[in-house]
């Protein structure tokens, strides 16, 4: 049994995150993209739009899917999906390989012409999220799993939330916000004992947020 709760141990020797146990796909997931820090605009508008389509889903049926979705929305350029008109919904709604979701679809072409808009007032997309990184002393001292547990949202992924859909965003909940949040590396949630949490921690005090 693992000593530190909500960690395991994998073959390899190295304890992760509980939840990263289902496959080799989650635990490569796991080490080298969740919390670590995203500053290009691609990157953060494809995962609020896969956090979106997550709804009512786990993690693991989008990331198995992910593939498919950068297909189906041409790489998530934003230039590109904002253009997407009835042909391109009539079409995503016939791809077996996303999730085949009307609302989750225009609203992913919404974000798109709403992200274009934000750009041009923010300077990037990096530029408005990373306003929203809390600060050090907002974050539990130590990440255990009960604190973990605790952090289903919290008052800056609901700030951001509340900005975000009074700009015209959908599918932008506050749960929602967060897991964008942590998975962006706005928020460091690996658990402590992770080896990956100092990995993330380094790249965060590397990484200048855009301005």
């Amino acid at each position: 049994m693992d000593a530190t709760p909500g960690l395991f141990t994998a073959d390899d020797g190295q304890p992760r995150c509980f939840w990263c146990q289902a496959s080799a796909a989650y635990r490569h997931y796991h080490d080298h993209e969740w919390g670590f820090p995203v500053s290009d605009d691609r990157r953060l508008f494809e995962k609020l739009c896969l956090e979106g389509f997550q709804a009512g889903l786990s993690w693991l049926t989008i990331l198995n899917k992910r593939e498919s979705f950068r297909a189906g929305f041409a790489g998530f350029d934003i230039e590109r999906v904002a253009r997407f008109g009835e042909a391109d919904v009539a079409r995503l709604l016939a791809d077996a390989g996303i999730v085949r979701h009307r609302g989750k679809i225009e609203s992913t072409l919404n974000n798109a012409r709403r992200a274009l808009a934000l750009r041009d007032e923010a300077g990037s997309l990096a530029a408005y999220f990373w306003r929203f990184e809390p600060a050090p002393a907002a974050r539990p001292k130590r990440l255990t799993l009960a604190a973990l547990q605790a952090l289903g949202s919290s008052p800056e992924s609901t700030a951001l939330s509340k900005d975000l859909k009074k700009r015209g965003w959908s599918f932008v909940g506050p749960t929602t916000v967060y897991a964008f949040m942590q998975a962006m590396g706005l928020v460091n949630d690996h658990i402590e004992g992770c080896p990956t949490r100092q990995q993330a921690l380094q790249a965060r005090a590397a990484l200048t947020p855009p301005t």
